[in-house]
């Protein structure tokens, strides 16, 4: 009996593991097929090293081997992927966003801008058909203090969302630290199995997925530099870095953190104390293109590309600190008006002086009242005189002197720059006795006088008021302007969706796991397996017979 006889049974074998290899790399793979990230997995099987044959006869052969198992992936579509879902993470944060900022507005409905104007002139209307009737002006301020405090909540609501974005800002900066700890972990271990001439793919896997959720949240590109080394056997050795705007985040073993610091200088006149300003760690200036980060960052920060109180560019988009500039630009536009009358009439661009609240005549006789002023700092409003007096205070740190060639005090009009949003409200003087303090006459004395009021009512159809128009037309340009950023991120993110998902399911035809084609897989090597037994055992046949039958 000569070697060729278990030469058979060794052949035999070899294809009895090499079947059980690949069924349990496709027990793996239908384990995993909802598995995040998991590429399919595939064996490499080769046939086995021959035996030469001593008469020269030839070459004999000797089954197959298992010599790797591979995963199936394709790095060109990954590059890609990466270099896509950022832009979707952007468009997906800021279409968002701005609808919580249209819901601010609250427009158009029963409590909206709209409603609350037109009861204001409403209540006007009134008292210029009964100007001696103290119910009628004691409506008049109700409205007023309505007014004046739609344009409080819109801020306050704005505040509180742009302290939210920052908050995110914070949370952002914190996974994109973690995921580049977890990533740098994940190098690490993949280059100790590597180094040995092992297969790490579950944990290449992993830190693929890593980096899908990373790119989502900020411009990055991730790649394999090589060293110029080789490893025991023989693959070149490479290290992997992911990049942001060029600068590595991660480099093989080594991490350089993104952090946030409190900025010391507002970037918009318009902003919240103690907003994050983000930064690599070692002090270098962080570029931002795109991703969740940069879209939080926009929409927090951004003012239309106007430069900054610290002299640098505000982001090129209308988030947060737009819509306060905005709504400060209303009520100081509009109380600089309807108090003192100082409006374009005619439409020429120059400012003229006509009658306004303040030189209309109370009850009692008396003018120079405002009807409009501001909060201080303790939440009260200010009377018309302590307003006048902190206007020029205003304008004497600005250096304003009067300007004796206009018709009005400089001074006065600067100091409605102190005039916001937040601090908008009705005078002091109209909130403690509108019976007696609001201005409806044009003449001393005269109670049933109408005409200072009449004035003011035609303020509300003056369509040289603001660059928009009258002051409803500002107000819907401006919630206009938001619905059609709002509509062109949505667009864009339908577009980015699109692209996205075709990437990912052409990702997925490739490196996802089809169960069809496991159990289909799994049928030829469980017959496989089956031959190389049957095989085995009429080896064991032919033995049984040769030694016991034969008797030799």
């Amino acid at each position: 009996m000569n070697n060729t006889t278990y030469m058979g049974i060794e052949i035999a074998m070899r294809g009895l593991y090499s079947s059980q290899r690949a069924m349990a790399n496709i027990a793996h793979n239908i384990d995993n097929v909802n598995t995040p990230g998991y590429s399919r997995q595939v064996i490499n099987q080769t046939a086995a090293r021959p035996l030469l044959v001593a008469n020269g006869a030839g070459m004999l052969g000797m089954g197959s081997d298992v010599v790797s198992v591979d995963r199936v992936r394709d790095t060109y579509l990954d590059e890609k992927y990466w270099s896509e879902v950022m832009y979707l993470g952007e468009w997906s944060v800021k279409a968002t966003i701005i609808e919580d900022m249209q819901t601010i507005y609250n427009e158009p409905s029963d409590y909206g801008y709209t409603k609350i104007i037109n009861d204001f002139f409403s209540s006007l209307q009134s008292l210029a058909t009964d100007p001696s009737s103290p119910a009628v002006r004691a409506m008049v301020k109700e409205k007023g203090i309505a007014l004046a405090k739609y344009f409080n909540s819109v801020a306050a609501h704005f505040d509180h969302l742009q302290d939210d974005l920052n908050n995110m800002v914070n949370a952002k900066v914190e996974e994109i630290n973690n995921l580049a700890d977890q990533i740098r972990e994940l190098n690490l271990q993949i280059y100790q199995y590597e180094v040995m001439g092992n297969k790490a793919n579950d944990l290449r896997d992993y830190r693929g997925y890593l980096v899908d959720k990373l790119s989502q949240l900020v411009n990055c590109s991730a790649y394999e530099v090589e060293t110029g080394l080789k490893l025991p056997n023989g693959e070149k050795e490479t290290r992997f870095v992911i990049t942001i705007s060029g600068k590595a985040l991660v480099d093989h073993e080594k991490v350089v953190h993104l952090k946030c610091e409190s900025r010391e200088t507002k970037l918009n006149e318009e902003d919240i104390e103690n907003l994050f300003e983000v930064s690599w760690e070692d002090g270098n200036k962080l570029i931002l293109k795109s991703g969740e980060l940069k879209a939080y960052i926009d929409m927090r920060d951004g003012n239309d590309g106007q430069i900054g109180s610290n002299g640098e560019s505000t982001p090129n988009c209308k988030g947060i600190p737009y819509y306060q500039r905005k709504m400060n630009e209303f009520v100081r536009i509009f109380a600089l008006a309807f108090n003192e009358g100082i409006i374009d009439i005619d439409g020429d661009g120059v400012l003229d002086d006509t009658e306004g609240h303040v030189d209309g005549f109370t009850l009692n006789g008396n003018t120079g009242i405002r009807f409009f002023t501001m909060l201080d700092e303790y939440g009260n409003p200010l009377s018309s005189a302590e307003f006048e007096a902190r206007a020029l205070e205003y304008a004497a740190k600005l250096g304003i002197t009067d300007d004796p060639s206009t018709p009005w005090d400089e001074r006065l009009v600067a100091g409605y720059q102190n005039i916001t949003a937040r601090n908008f409200s009705i005078s002091f003087d109209v909130e403690e006795d509108p019976t007696e303090n609001i201005a409806a006459s044009s003449r001393a004395g005269e109670a049933g006088n109408n005409e200072n009021i009449n004035k003011l009512l035609a303020m509300r159809h003056n369509t040289y008021m603001f660059m928009e128009g009258a002051p409803e037309d500002f107000i819907k340009t401006v919630i206009s302007s938001m619905g059609v950023d709002g509509q062109q991120y949505n667009q864009y993110l339908d577009v980015q969706e699109g692209i996205v998902m075709q990437i990912n399911n052409r990702r997925q035809s490739i490196s996802g796991v089809s169960l069809n084609e496991e159990m289909t897989e799994l049928v030829k090597q469980q017959q496989i397996y089956g031959a190389a037994a049957t095989m085995i055992r009429t080896y064991g046949e032919i033995l049984d017979i040769l030694v016991n039958r034969l008797g030799i």
